[in-house]
């Protein structure tokens, strides 16, 4: 059922799965929409340097949209890192709120999601360094309905039958358990890397290690996790 990657470059059996999974907790890639700004142009239609630009000029309110923008790619991030849902809002909130007390000191070496994603994975790694019994949360066996907004996965446009959904709830479930067992640098190269689809060079930007190292954890992480998966996948295990 699951096809080893063959090298770094491919797309492991188990990622799509993963990242459907993770997706439908992120919702819409750009939140749920804002007013104009300045009654003509909206925060959808600027770019990220757009607004870092507004509110490194002292435009507080230009951050909201950074934080429509990003805050469900960020907490589906965090809740794979860590996988406990009310834990995972509040460093999602911590995130943001470290990231609008540093954007004066945000000097572009990199990318304004790299930096973000940098600020969210020390946040999350410093929280489950502190809390090494964190309580890992049942899966939720209601996704893919809709829950006041909020974690939700619609199925419709998927066009996948209840069974369909079913399993593929199960294989994600299997995933992140899975995932759980590897250790945390190796399960954030493998969210940003099939996932977030970073390149090599934005994930050593984020996670502040060489590129060498990054696809080292990738190669070890996929091989750990797919023979995971496989023991689950055996019947006789």
């Amino acid at each position: 059922m699951f096809t080893a990657s063959n090298g770094l470059g491919a797309r492991p059996a188990w990622s799509a799965a993963l990242a459907q999974g993770l997706a439908a907790m992120a919702g819409p890639a750009h939140g749920g929409g804002s007013a104009p700004r300045g009654g003509a142009i909206s925060d959808q239609e600027l770019s990220d340097t757009d607004l870092v630009d507004l509110v490194q000029g002292g435009d507080a309110t230009a951050f909201r949209g950074l934080v429509e923008r990003f805050q469900g790619r960020i907490y589906a991030h965090i809740y794979g890192m860590i996988r406990n849902r009310e834990e995972a809002r509040d460093l999602t909130q911590e995130t943001f709120v470290k990231a609008y007390r540093n954007m004066g000191g945000f000097r572009r070496e990199a990318s304004f999601t790299t930096w973000l994603y940098r600020i969210a994975s020390n946040v999350t790694i410093d929280f489950i360094r502190k809390h090494r019994r964190v309580r890992i949360s049942e899966f939720d066996e209601r996704i893919g309905h809709q829950e006041q907004g909020e974690d939700s996965w619609d199925p419709d446009h998927l066009h996948r039958s209840p069974g369909k959904d079913l399993e593929r709830s199960r294989l994600y479930q299997r995933i992140m358990d899975a995932m759980q067992k590897l250790g945390e640098e190796q399960r954030q190269v493998v969210l940003l890397r099939e996932i977030e689809g970073f390149s090599y060079r934005e994930i050593a930007e984020t996670m502040g290690i060489p590129e060498g190292t990054v696809m080292s954890r990738l190669f070890y992480a996929r091989k750990k996790l797919q023979a995971l998966l496989q023991e689950t996948d055996d019947p006789r295990k």
